[in-house]
């Protein structure tokens, strides 16, 4: 054992935020019948391990009861096989310090197998104003202990059949949030009601203990029509309450069964109205956008401003049916219906362990309006409530001890980003990071590349997000910072940095300098164990209007480390140790990179390793030694989990991944038993959630992933737009530096 180990290890506690306040959990000790037996798994709790050898944390030792009668003493990690148990034995565990039992665990039963089964009450379907039936099934979820007992519960939302993308038209169901206790108790279930569409843009919710009394809070954005869903111990429906309307609301005759959805005759009168207005527009006004809004179409002018609504019908006729269509086919915007694109919008506070609401407030930044500010109507293809209704969400240790929600909107034109803190009454606004608007010379026909926001401050975060987050101790000063995709947001709300670089041939002006710009996928971790901090690897979307179509970016800085150019959409992107014999954690993208020297499988240098590549929809630590594991199975497949070496190690039969191509699982996170994650996906009906455990016996000790700041925050943002796995701030992998991994005071 090394006792010089925080000495040693200064850097390493500077980015693993020692001081950062995070929830008491209990032993979560988790049995399982296996063929050999009985497996049993427990945590290690971060304030147990005082060491670290070279196999593994020391600290804690640990007797294994079965039966009231100890069986064994383990040291060397946080699981045992019984040989000699049966399904109908009782275990518990009891920490192990200077010789004395210091702690037992809960008393448990073994699963039946390596999986056990939440049961789920499922929605009831229904009938959009369409017509259009839909029903529901089981999507994104979080965890949170909301009573103090050191144990879990679940969150689960329920997305309809006809839930969709902003850039989709068409009316969608309700989103349901259930928390259930992981003996299926159903506690609530919060109905968003009619005016939150359904899709993975839209819903971002938190769950996480933000006041620091031992129970987590539900944050999420609400509207009129929210409510809370009470049941008895049945699940018999027993009350119901619904989310304050702000009192300027009342006052101007909002109502909670108000109906702010879209019919296509709506967006048509919709459009009449903007261009009846169109002479006292702000931008209009400020000499920004043509005064007539045939000099914005391309035509010769027809009509005398103020427009006459008799002018303003025909201009929105010749818009809907001629301009629009001009630009692409696919502008069906006579078709255009179920958006929500005016109304109160809220941020809501509930109690997680019953639902109550605590706080509501008016969300930051509003709409504005239907997105022609937001560069909606300005690219070839013209979709309203799409760039404006793209929302992200995460918590962050801000101040290096106490947790900060963060909620924000949009990242392809303007993007902002505000951080609360919550003392258990009341919402307070740290900061606001808002680039401003990406401002438009013709708001029917510019395209927008890449440009500066007019925030002299922030301008420079616009165009940068991605269709995640992520959140991290980039530069190693004990507070975290927000990865907003290409550029990241520090702690005190100023932007840390905007990455770009330059244009190279084949791009649309080589030698010019260009922001990376939005992309789909990004991870920050460990990623090159060489060197200094963490890295990120990202992936970009622009095609030739961006430097590349991938990058290894030093976090600290924004500095690309290497990357590579292409002509198109990189669509996919994903990190882990799948080589265990090539040192770091490697990279991987779905779309073909145009680079004779990249493309495949790359190491953490930027080395080709193999011109083929594992899946990217999500990875998992799901094998003994470390490496990393990816979970496969989309639409209709049974879920896998696969290591591109050892081949598959769990076939999930009747379980089902969400979000189509996506094909993310509802939650990959370490819930209990030792420091291997679990793996929580939906039967094919909905019925129930299935949560798979890793049964393979590990001599690795490590504490729970669930006690490392960067990872646990990791666990509540994962629901967020599109799905990507936690990582945390050390470096895991089989070739793990123990005494790198910090520990706390």
């Amino acid at each position: 054992m090394n006792s010089n180990h925080r000495a040693d290890n200064r850097a390493a506690q500077s980015q693993s935020g020692l001081r950062m306040r995070l929830e008491r959990l209990d032993r979560g000790l988790v049995a399982a019948t296996v063929p050999e037996g009985v497996f049993l798994s427990w945590r290690l709790l971060r304030e147990e391990a005082t060491g670290y050898s070279d196999r593994g944390l020391m600290g804690t030792d640990f007797r294994v009861y079965r039966d009231g009668s100890s069986i064994a003493t383990v040291a060397d990690s946080t699981n045992y096989v019984d040989r000699d148990g049966t399904p109908e034995s009782r275990y518990e565990v009891r920490a192990v310090s200077g010789g004395k039992e210091t702690d037992r665990s809960r008393e448990v039963q073994p699963w039946a197998n390596a999986c056990t089964e939440l049961p789920l009450l499922k929605p009831e379907a229904g009938v959009t104003p369409a017509g259009e039936a839909y029903s529901y099934s089981a999507n994104d979820m979080s965890v949170g202990d909301v009573d103090g007992d050191g144990q879990y519960e679940l969150f689960v939302k329920w997305d309809p059949s006809n839930s969709h993308d902003v850039s989709h038209s068409g009316y969608t169901g309700p989103v349901y949030l259930d928390c259930y206790r992981l003996d299926g108790t159903l506690l609530y279930r919060i109905d968003l009601g009619v005016n939150i569409r359904a899709g993975a843009h839209y819903t971002q919710f938190l769950v996480y203990d933000f006041d620091g009394d031992g129970r987590a809070e539900l944050m999420l954005k609400t509207a009129p029509g929210t409510r809370t869903i009470r049941y008895d111990a049945d699940r018999n429906r027993v009350s119901e309450t619904f989310v304050r309307l702000l009192p300027e609301d009342e006052e101007a005759g909002c109502r909670q069964e108000d109906d702010y959805r879209m019919s296509s005759r709506d967006y048509e009168e919709h459009l009449t109205e903007l261009f009846l207005h169109w002479h006292e527009h702000e931008e209009v006004i400020a000499g920004r956008w043509p005064a007539a809004l045939e000099e914005c179409f391309g035509i010769e002018r027809r009509y005398e401003y103020p427009l006459s609504r008799e002018d303003a019908e025909r201009l929105t006729a010749y818009f809907l049916d001629v301009y629009a269509p001009s630009r692409s086919e696919r502008n069906r915007l006579r078709e255009f219906e179920g958006f929500i694109l005016s109304g109160p919008e809220y941020l809501t506070v509930f109690r997680g362990e019953t639902g109550e609401e605590l706080q509501t407030i008016r969300y930051k930044p509003g709409r504005h309006d239907d997105g022609l500010m937001w560069g909606d109507y300005s690219w070839n293809r013209i979709e309203p409530g799409n760039r404006v209704d793209r929302f992200l969400a995460g918590v962050a240790y801000l101040d290096g001890t106490n947790p900060y929600a963060v909620f924000a909107r949009g990242y392809y034109t303007r993007a902002a980003a505000v951080a609360y803190g919550w003392d258990g009454k009341s919402l307070r606004e740290l900061w606001c990071a808002d680039s401003g608007w990406v401002r438009m010379n013709n708001p029917f026909a510019d395209t927008l590349r890449l440009r500066d926001g007019d925030s002299p401050s922030h301008g420079s975060l616009a165009g940068q997000g991605a269709h995640s987050l992520s959140v991290a101790d980039v530069d190693g000063d004990g507070c975290q910072e927000i990865v907003y995709g290409a550029a990241t947001i520090d702690h005190d709300g100023s932007i840390a940095y905007s990455s770009g670089g330059i244009l190279p041939e084949g791009s649309s002006s080589p030698g010019a300098y260009a922001k990376l710009g939005h992309g789909d996928a990004l991870h920050v971790a460990n990623i090159d164990p060489d060197r200094p901090g963490l890295e990120i690897f990202m992936v970009h979307e622009n095609g030739v209007h961006a430097p590349y179509g991938y990058t290894l970016r030093d976090a600290a800085t924004g500095e690309v480390l290497h990357g590579a150019f292409a002509d198109g959409d990189v669509g996919r992107g994903m990190i882990g140790q799948v080589v265990p014999d090539v040192r770091g954690l490697q990279m991987w993208s779905s779309e073909d990179i145009h680079s004779r020297d990249t493309g495949g499988l790359l190491s953490a240098k930027g080395e080709r390793i193999d011109a083929r590549a594992p899946g990217t929809n999500m990875s998992i630590r799901w094998a003994a030694d470390m490496t990393t594991q990816i979970v496969a199975g989309s639409f209709d497949e049974d879920i896998e989990i696969n290591d591109w070496r050892r081949g598959r190690m769990l076939l999930a039969e009747g379980a089902r991944s969400n979000n189509g191509t996506k094909g993310n699982p509802c939650l990959v996170a370490d819930l209990f038993g030792d420091w291997r994650e679990e793996l929580l996906v939906r039967t094919a009906d909905s019925s129930a959630i299935r949560i798979y455990l890793s049964t393979e016996l590990t001599h690795r000790k490590l504490y729970t992933l669930m006690h490392d700041p960067q990872y646990r925050v990791g666990v509540a943002w994962q629901n967020v737009a599109y799905n990507q796995p936690c990582c945390t701030s050390f470096y895991l992998a089989s070739d793990i530096d123990w005494s790198k991994v910090p520990l706390a005071d």
